[in-house]
């Protein structure tokens, strides 16, 4: 795959809705439209070329997965996709209170 372009005004305007929802997750902070960081890492961003419209998220590792976004099912299964990964990376209470249990020799 050749290079891509990052998603410039006029696409990022055909995204807005789907960047009111994603500025909806309290984790992600938007530091330019269309790019969003998480914990101060990139995590989301979008492109635009011939094929249509895609997100670049980062959900394990350093590597960023490619999503199509041109239609309303793709952004669906995009935000899905994002409130899954961010509610996998937040810490849950009854896994920290294993964890000081297992510290404790419980």
């Amino acid at each position: 795959m050749g290079p891509v372009k990052h998603a410039g005004p006029e696409a990022l305007d055909q995204l807005e809705s789907l960047l009111v929802k994603l500025r909806g997750h309290a984790t992600l902070v938007e530091k330019k439209r269309g790019s969003f960081y998480r914990k101060r890492a990139s995590f989301l961003h979008f492109h635009e070329d011939p094929a249509g419209l895609f997100a670049d998220v980062k959900l394990r590792g350093v590597d960023f997965e490619r999503f199509r976004v041109s239609t309303a099912a793709e952004r669906a299964a995009l935000l899905r996709t994002v409130a899954a990964a961010l509610a996998a990376a937040s810490p849950e209470a009854p896994r920290s209170a294993r964890s000081r249990d297992t510290r404790r020799g419980a």
